[in-house]
């Protein structure tokens, strides 16, 4: 009879797949943007030096990071007040337009600097839904795992991040199939975001008939004073809102490095084809996403701190290595193991910081909680990554960018060494009168 009372495994498994499905099309929209970029520069800006260019792209997708904060609050405070299926379901309304202005923007050439205001627009729009979007999947897929997973449920929100930056590099590499470089820049870069449009909108579809997590429903039940997902309530949880920048900070600049920027630094840098650049890409974030699920359950067996220190130490230490020999031997083979050496490090972190973060504060501000120092952590420093490494192979000081990977990464790991385990900690009002009885039988 007991067993009854609680939701099979089989419940859980549907409730994460049918939230990661989502997000896999939120973060095609997102990355979809860096991948086309080495085609796009050139249409919504004065024509020059191919690297200013993509400096001024690079800003356009920093802006987008600025919003992310934004997006967090707004959103974010929706999904604590009215739901994570609610706030979900808005944020995909948002990329979907997003995609669709950057699709239909005119260029340089036709409209002056209107294509680059829409982009930028457009940008704005999607940083605000992914502001919004990171911090409701990692409290939906945390809260719908069953206790003792949830570090290989939530591990697939950057199984569906990863999923879609794929599709996005297979949509690149089937465009660069079929057309000349010449049409891929006149107009096949659009291609792209329309099929992100349309996906939002199926998305849209799809989260309208998803179920509410347990964990909210109870908290809406219990908590009548509208205290959810305000300021005032992040702010009694400072110190887990500042965990979370410090532990962000590392991994968002490690994350953008090695899985956007380094396509444009193996063809800028390393001197390899645009083709080869995404084949090695592609086959290096297949593996990154089998490393995942590994990860969130190795955390779930040995806690989420030592996979945490795994990166922390691997990206502090080997940024310069792993970067300065991509130079020296310049060819497919070394740096698609280089490439693989590098997203095995950042697995680390990428599997499992949905799960600590959503671990470290209670139902009533956990999205708005969460959303709010990632998305500063990821402004200042995972979306200005790649603005600061062109800057400086701009300068003709590229290495300083390793060396800026590595200490910020050695700020996180520190992080890493002094914070709390979260595997145990208890996320609904029910897991908590359940640990309480355990404690009092004991």
């Amino acid at each position: 009879m007991s067993g009854s009372t609680k939701p099979r495994r089989s419940t859980h498994v549907r409730a994460v797949l049918s939230g990661s499905i989502g997000n896999t099309v939120e973060w095609y929209d997102w990355f979809v943007y860096a991948n086309f970029a080495l085609y796009f520069a050139g249409q919504f800006f004065p024509k020059g030096n191919p690297t200013a260019q993509l400096m001024n792209t690079a800003a356009v997708f920093a802006v987008g990071f600025l919003a992310r904060p934004l997006g967090g609050w707004v959103l974010g405070r929706i999904a604590d007040r009215k739901g994570r299926k609610f706030g979900l379901t808005l944020s995909v309304t948002v990329m979907s337009i997003s995609a669709l202005l950057i699709a239909i923007a005119p260029n340089h050439e036709q409209a002056g600097y209107l294509g680059a205001v829409l982009l930028l627009i457009a940008r704005i729009m999607q940083g605000i839904s992914v502001g919004g979007e990171y911090a409701a999947s990692a409290a939906y897929l945390t809260e719908v795992s069953q206790r003792g997973w949830r570090g290989l449920g939530s591990s697939f929100q950057y199984v569906s991040v990863t999923i879609g930056q794929l599709l996005g590099l297979v949509v690149l590499m089937v465009l660069q199939s079929v057309l000349t470089e010449q049409q891929l820049t006149a107009w096949g870069w659009r291609i792209p975001f329309v099929i992100g449009a349309v996906a939002a909108l199926v998305v849209f579809y799809l989260r309208r008939r998803m179920h509410e997590t347990t964990a909210y429903a109870e908290e809406e039940r219990h908590d009548a004073q509208q205290r959810r997902g305000t300021l005032r309530e992040v702010w009694r949880h400072r110190r887990a809102a500042g965990l979370v920048f410090a532990l962000t900070l590392g991994g968002g600049v490690a994350f953008y490095t090695y899985t956007t920027y380094l396509t444009k630094y193996l063809v800028n840098s390393v001197g390899l084809s645009k083709s080869d650049a995404a084949l090695v890409m592609f086959v290096a974030l297949c593996l990154f996403t089998v490393l995942l699920p590994i990860g969130g359950a190795i955390s779930d067996k040995i806690g989420r701190r030592p996979v945490l220190i795994f990166f922390g130490v691997g990206t502090t230490l080997g940024t310069y290595p792993i970067m300065t020999a991509l130079q020296r031997w310049p060819s497919f083979g070394v740096a698609l193991a280089l490439t693989m050496l590098a997203l095995t490090i950042v697995a680390g972190y990428s599997s499992v910081n949905a799960c600590v973060k959503a671990e470290l504060f209670p139902t009533s501000v956990r999205t708005v909680g969460v959303a709010i120092p990632y998305a500063l952590a990821q402004a200042i420093f995972g979306g200005t990554a790649e603005y600061v490494a062109l800057a400086f192979r701009n300068a003709g000081v590229e290495h300083y960018f390793f060396f800026y990977v590595s200490a910020c990464a050695l700020v996180s790991l520190l992080t890493y060494v002094l914070m709390p385990e979260t595997r145990t900690a208890a996320l609904s009002r029910a897991e908590k009168r359940s640990a309480l009885g355990k404690e009092s039988v004991s």
